[in-house]
Parts: structure tokens; C-alpha cells; sequence
């Protein structure tokens, strides 16, 4: 079994990381956001291209207060998430401050993937148009995939696809005998601990 660690989400807290990450891994949804005080992670075992791979992925606080715990866990991770709020553009914007964070603190093979969350929302709150997005995305070189936790809209595609790209970097450069770990983190964590949450109230989707 291949294990693979990723962070999952570099984002502003309330675009729905979480949300993401709990339809991924136990399939529910919950109109309660949940914000993520300190570091939260799930596990899922996923068959993909006739392998098992174990999936460990790490939900990190999106608070600026905790911005420099967060940049921590871009080491060792092997993919990255980056998720906004398409109803919010100050999350869009935030997008090209985490990929200077990434930059300055990840390793320059971390596979990345643009995630615009809420896409079932009435367009007439939209604020981010999906071109918008994309174009993004293009200028980065990097997959875009637009989301909702509510519907379940491209979650699995979501985490499928950096799985199958972290693999497929890892089969490239190879070599070991030995399983890999993949972790699967999201930029914005808090102080060092567990998993302690603290209700809040604006998960969308």
C-alpha cells in the first residue's frame, strides 16, 4: 500500500476546507462550520489505478494567527490544496499569498491544485466567475477544479486526481522499496496540538 501526506488546504478560514475534507473522508456534510483551532486529519484508504493508497490528510486553522504554525506543514507535504470561497473574492485574492508561502517553505515538487468551494451557491452570489479561476490556475500551471461539500460536486475528483498526481510524481522519481506516506494538509493551522475545534458558524458549502 502506497501512503501518501498532503496538506490539504492553504485558504482563509470559512471558505469550507473542512467541510471538504469530511464529505472526502466520511461522506457528510454539516451547515455548521467547524473552525479548525490547531491541526485536524483524516485518513481514507482509496483504490486507484489498481493500487490501494493510503491517504493521511491534514486539515490546518485558516486564522492569520496562525499563519506561521501553518507554514510548519508545508514540509514533507506532498500535495497541496488551495481552496477559496468562489462567493468570497478576498479568498480568491488571498490564492497568490499562499503560493509565495508555499514557495518560500515547501518543496519545489509539491503537487498543487486550485479548489474554488461553494459552486452551488446561486450565481447571483457568486464573485469569482469560474474563468476567473481557471485562468488562475493556467497561470500557475496547476489543475482547477471548482467544488461544493454541500452536493458532493467534484470532491472525490478532487482528491483523486492530487492523489493520482503525487503518485505518478513519486512512481517518476522513485525508487524506494518502501511505502511512501502521502500527507494531504491545509495551510492554516494552529498551535502545535491535536485536533480541537471550535463551533462556529458559516460552513456553506
Amino acid at each position: 500500500m502506497i501512503s501518501i501526506k498532503a496538506l490539504t488546504y492553504c485558504a482563509l478560514s470559512g471558505v469550507g476546507k473542512s467541510c471538504l475534507l469530511l464529505r472526502f473522508s466520511d461522506g457528510s456534510f454539516t451547515t455548521s462550520f467547524i473552525t479548525t483551532i490547531g491541526i485536524d486529519f483524516k485518513i481514507r484508504t482509496i483504490e486507484l489505478d489498481g493500487k490501494r493508497i493510503k491517504l493521511q490528510i491534514w486539515d490546518t486553522a485558516g486564522q492569520e494567527r496562525f499563519r506561521t504554525i501553518t507554514t510548519a506543514y508545508y514540509r514533507g507535504a506532498m500535495g497541496i490544496l488551495l481552496v477559496y470561497d468562489v462567493t468570497d473574492e478576498s479568498s480568491f485574492n488571498n490564492i497568490r499569498n499562499w503560493i509565495r508561502n508555499i514557495e518560500q517553505h515547501a518543496s519545489d515538487n509539491v503537487n498543487k491544485i486550485l479548489v474554488g468551494n461553494k459552486a452551488d451557491m446561486d450565481e447571483s452570489k457568486r464573485a469569482v466567475p469560474t474563468s476567473k479561476g481557471q485562468a488562475l490556475a493556467d497561470e500557475y500551471g496547476i489543475k482547477f477544479f471548482e467544488t461544493s461539500a454541500k452536493t458532493n460536486m467534484n470532491v472525490e475528483e478532487v482528491f483523486f486526481s492530487i492523489a493520482r498526481d503525487i503518485k505518478q510524481r513519486l512512481a517518476e522519481t522513485d525508487s524506494k522499496a518502501e511505502p511512501q506516506t502521502i500527507r494531504i494538509t491545509q495551510p492554516d493551522q494552529s498551535a502545535g496540538a491535536a485536533q480541537a475545534t471550535q463551533r462556529s458558524a458559516c460552513c456553506g458549502s
